[in-house]
This record gives structure tokens, sequence and C-alpha cells, in this order.
């Protein structure tokens, strides 16, 4: 590993340490709220929101992956236990017999409906009332551009793999 040619200034690292430090605190409340409304991990929430706001309740297993960044594996650890709990089914992709596609049930809708409002509450409580309505309009629009940025690389789940030779 290089180093780098250049040190972050003050501004700098504190909007970077600010940065980790919001994210970690806001996750941790929400982690808690989806575990006690909904017994949900975090992942698991995105995955099963993911799918509730998609027009036909379904996506394929890497879709899923790039939308959550999570690996391939971890995420099929993650809808195993969801389908076991009756909130997803999982099926070969009918487009690539290879895929798994993920499709949400009516109880997995009903879970987010469980979980949705504390959700909110939370989101409200620790990330959006603090701030002035000009200030979360920057905030999106920063952490959008950042976004954009940082997903303009593909995320690791939809590199391609490497084929084995036999």
């Amino acid at each position: 590993m290089t180093l780098p040619d250049r040190s972050l200034d003050p501004t700098e690292l504190g909007a970077y340490f600010a940065l980790i430090e919001v994210s970690s605190l806001v996750r941790h409340s929400v982690e808690q709220q989806l575990r006690d409304a909904g017994d949900l991990s975090y992942v698991q929430f995105q995955l099963l929101a993911t799918l509730g706001d998609s027009p036909d309740g379904s996506r394929r297993m890497t879709e899923l992956a790039d939308g959550v960044v999570y690996s391939r594996s971890g995420l099929t650890y993650q809808a195993q236990s969801l389908e076991q709990r009756g909130l997803v089914t999982r099926a070969p992709s009918v487009d690539d017999e290879r895929g798994t596609t993920v499709t949400i049930t009516d109880q997995g809708r009903g879970v987010l409906a469980a979980v949705f409002p504390g959700h909110i509450a939370v989101l409200d409580e620790l990330l959006f009332e603090p701030l002035e309505r000009a200030d979360v309009e920057a905030m999106a629009d920063v952490l959008g551009r950042l976004r954009d940025t940082l997903r303009a690389a593909p995320p690791r789940s939809a590199a391609p793999r490497r084929r084995t030779s036999k």
C-alpha cells in the first residue's frame, strides 16, 4: 500500500469523523428499533424494504446484493433466514436458471408495516428534527452526489466472476 501524497486538512478530517460517528449512532438506534419491532437485522430490513418497493415485489439476488452492498454469500444467508420465517420466497430466475429471484410475501409486507412507524420515528428524532429543512436538502444533495460517485464503479457483487478451469 502506498502512502497518500497529502494529508487531510482539519475540516476534511472533521467531516470524515462526523460522518462515521453519525452513521454509527443512527445505525445503532435503527438496528435496535428494527430488532424490537420486527426481529429484523438492518440488512433484512433493507431486503424487505427493497422488495416491498419493487412493482412486483421481486428482485434477483445479484440486484439485491448490489443495492444493499452486501456479499452474495451473506445475502444468501439473510434471504434464507427471511424465507424460513415466511417473509420471502426464493425461486430460480425465469431469465437465467443460474440466478435466484426473491419475492416478498404478504407476511413480509405485514412485518414491514409493523416496523415502519417506529423506523420513521427514529429517523425523525435522530436525523431530521435537529436540522432545518434547508440542511436536510443540502445533506440529501451532498450525500446523493457522493453515493452516485461511489456507485459509478460497479459494486463487488456485480464484478465479473472468475471462471474456474476444468
